[in-house]
């Protein structure tokens, strides 16, 4: 698929997805016309990304384990420094605290609900 095919499936801006093959999250096929040519897996790969940066991971940090997102799930980390460890625990850390607090405000919000519709 051409990279408009995949902006408009993503929801994702041509730009960004410039963006994220320049940063060598993904890798686009080239056509005999210039053109870029996705697979239909680049679809969940930017999902993925998109996800990984709402949640805060740096671009750096998302290349490096992007290709244990893959299917088969194997890890292959052979570069891990002590400090890219200690940055994905903290990483980690902090999105496990976001996800409790999504999950309390998730939880007032049905019970919100629920005691409205209730009185209806």
């Amino acid at each position: 698929m051409r990279i408009g095919e995949l902006a408009q499936r993503t929801g994702t801006s041509r730009r960004l997805l410039r963006y994220y093959e320049e940063q060598g999250l993904l890798a686009a096929d080239r056509c005999g016309n210039g053109y870029r040519s996705y697979d239909e897996r680049f679809v969940d790969r930017v999902v993925q990304i998109r996800g990984l940066l709402d949640a805060g991971l740096p671009t750096r940090i998302i290349k490096q384990i992007l290709p244990c997102l893959d299917k088969p799930r194997t890890i292959v980390f052979g570069d891990a420094t002590p400090e890219m460890l200690e940055l994905l625990e903290t990483e980690l850390a902090r999105m496990s605290h976001r996800i409790d607090c999504l999950a309390r405000n998730r939880d007032a919000i049905a019970d919100y609900l629920e005691a409205v519709r209730a009185q209806i």
